[in-house]
């Protein structure tokens, strides 16, 4: 396994021209050559470029899956693209760019998939092709005008709202751990944001695949690592392991004090922490297992509070 570069970018520009792509459909055509992102200072002549996204994208899901294929197998599962699972609300217009699941299939029932991956990858560097020398890095994502990957805001923005979606689909979501990936750093106006949707366990993770998306500074985490950068493939392992193997329960809920009070008061009389944690979860009917859970807790009237509690149900020591 090896993480994503600028020679795997060189990679898809390479396979695309060889394949099915003309030059005009992944290139800039400006009057200084053929480049996969407008320079800066350099004027774009009036164009856009739509055609390349599905391209990459298509790259990036069969890269992605060729990448964690490996980890899946040491955990016992199956990477699998395109999935779909009505009870998730995954559908085909709609599926998961890839999942760990218990078995290859392409339909899959909620309890077999164990971790979705929404898949929000892009070129980041700059490339000049023509046909004698061929592609050639020219400059970093700081060096361009384009927005790649979890730069862009509508990425970013359509990720969660994903995520949104398939949370709010019912019961057989609350126990699925979910991670975006993308390949670029994020902007300073999401570090916070993607902190409080780990913290509030709506997304488990934001997770750049490029450990070296510049030679210069950049912010390769945020705060609370709701956002982290990869810089190797152990790091990445451990990463899925965690999330596959510490079964979390995620639930959600607007509350009045009073309420609140009411349903710690009645858990509180249970005999041991499991017990206690059952007895809250049955309000909200989400059945309880293991000792691991996630939740995201709003109070009224005064303010807004979530939290993040893993592992809150394993006995001090």
């Amino acid at each position: 396994m090896v993480l994503w570069n600028n020679d795997t970018e060189i990679q898809f520009f390479t396979e695309a021209l060889k394949n099915f792509a003309s030059p005009e459909q992944i290139f800039y055509k400006l009057q200084s050559g053929y480049f996969a992102y407008i320079p800066k200072g350099t004027d774009a002549e009036g164009q856009t470029l739509q055609s390349r996204n599905s391209l990459i994208g298509q790259f990036t899901e069969k890269w992605c899956k060729s990448f964690f294929e490996p980890i899946a197998q040491q955990l016992g599962l199956c990477a699998v693209n395109s999935v779909v699972c009505d009870d998730l609300g995954l559908t085909r217009q709609t599926s998961a760019d890839l999942a760990f699941c218990s078995t290859n299939d392409t339909i899959q029932k909620a309890e077999n998939i164990k971790l979705l991956f929404e898949i929000k990858m892009s070129v980041v560097s700059n490339y000049k092709y023509d046909e004698t020398n061929g592609v050639q890095l020219v400059g970093d994502y700081k060096s361009h005008k384009g927005q790649p990957s979890l730069m862009r805001s509508d990425s970013m923005l359509k990720a969660i709202g994903k995520s949104i979606n398939i949370r709010v689909s019912g019961i057989a979501s609350t126990k699925i751990p979910v991670i975006v990936l993308g390949n670029s750093p994020i902007t300073d106006s999401y570090l916070k944001k993607v902190d409080f949707l780990k913290t509030s366990g709506v997304i488990q993770g934001f997770l750049s695949l490029n450990p070296t998306p510049t030679a210069s500074s950049f912010s390769s985490s945020s705060p609370k690592l709701g956002f982290q950068t990869a810089t190797g493939e152990a790091q990445v392992f451990n990463y899925c392991k965690e999330l596959v193997t510490n079964d979390m329960n995620y639930f959600s809920s607007m509350l009045s004090k009073q309420k609140l009070g009411e349903l710690i008061t009645i858990a509180g009389k249970e005999s041991d922490d499991i017990a206690k944690a059952e007895k809250f979860f049955n309000y909200w009917g989400i059945p309880l297992r293991d000792q691991a859970f996630r939740s995201n807790l709003l109070f009224v009237p005064h303010k807004r509070i979530s939290t993040s509690i893993p592992n809150a149900l394993k006995p001090a020591a």
